[in-house]
C-alpha cells in the first residue's frame, strides 16, 4: 500500500512538472510571435530604399540590346581588304574612283575640281592631294585598308602621259596610310587607230 502511494506521488510530481514546461514553452512560443508580427508592422510602415546606382527591375519587363551598325566588312587584326584605285590624270582635272575588287559597285569617287575654286588649278598637285585625303577619310569608315591602283591618261588618240596630278594622288593614298598592291597602267593604246588631229602639215603652234 505504502508502495502504491510513493508511485502515485511520483506520478503527480511527473505530471505537475510536464504542465509546467509544457505551459513555459507556450508562453515564450507566444512572445516570440507577438514579436514577428510586430517586425512585419514596422516592415510595411517604412520605405524600401534602394541603393544608388542600381534601378531596380520590373517584373515581366523586356530587356533591349542595343545594336550599333558599321559600315564595310568585319575586319580582324592585320587583315588587308582591298579596293581598286581608278587615277584617271588629264591636263584639265584628276579623277580619283574608288570601286571594290569586281569594279561593280562605287565606294567613293572625288575629283581636283572639287577641291578648288579655281579652273586652272584643277589639275594641280594640291587639288589630287586634297582629294585623295576625302578618298581616304571615305574608305576609312568604310574599313578598307589596301588599295591596287589603276593609273591612266587620256589615251587613244590623245595624248599617254598622265597628267601633274596622277603621281601627286598616288603619294597622298600611300602616305595616308593605305597599303599598296599592284600599280597597273591601263592607259588606252590603239593598236590601229584613226587619223590623228592635226592635218598633213602637222598642228601649228
Amino acid at each position: 500500500m505504502v508502495f502504491q502511494t510513493s508511485n502515485m506521488l511520483k506520478c503527480i510530481y511527473i505530471m505537475q512538472s510536464l504542465i509546467k514546461l509544457c505551459h513555459d514553452s507556450y508562453f515564450v512560443y507566444q512572445k516570440k510571435i507577438q514579436i514577428n508580427f510586430q517586425t512585419m508592422a514596422d516592415a510595411k510602415q517604412q520605405p524600401v530604399q534602394q541603393p544608388k546606382g542600381k534601378k531596380g527591375k520590373k517584373t515581366g519587363e523586356e530587356t533591349t540590346q542595343q545594336v550599333v551598325a558599321t559600315l564595310g566588312p568585319n575586319v580582324a587584326g592585320n587583315e588587308l581588304v582591298f579596293g581598286v584605285a581608278h587615277i584617271l590624270s588629264t591636263w584639265n582635272d584628276t579623277f580619283i574612283h574608288i570601286t571594290d575588287l569586281t569594279g561593280r559597285e562605287t565606294l567613293a569617287r572625288v575629283t581636283g575640281g572639287m577641291k578648288v575654286k579655281s579652273d586652272r588649278e584643277e589639275s594641280s598637285p594640291y587639288a589630287a592631294m586634297q582629294a585623295a585625303k576625302d578618298v581616304y577619310e571615305k574608305l576609312k569608315t568604310l574599313k578598307i585598308n589596301a588599295l591596287h591602283i589603276k593609273l591612266r591618261a587620256r589615251g587613244g588618240v590623245d595624248t599617254r602621259q598622265p597628267g601633274p596630278g596622277a603621281q601627286a594622288a598616288l603619294r597622298a593614298l600611300a602616305r595616308l596610310g593605305l597599303k599598296i598592291g599592284r600599280i597597273e597602267d591601263v592607259t588606252p593604246i590603239p593598236t590601229d587607230s584613226t587619223r590623228r588631229p592635226g592635218g598633213r602639215r602637222g598642228r601649228r603652234l
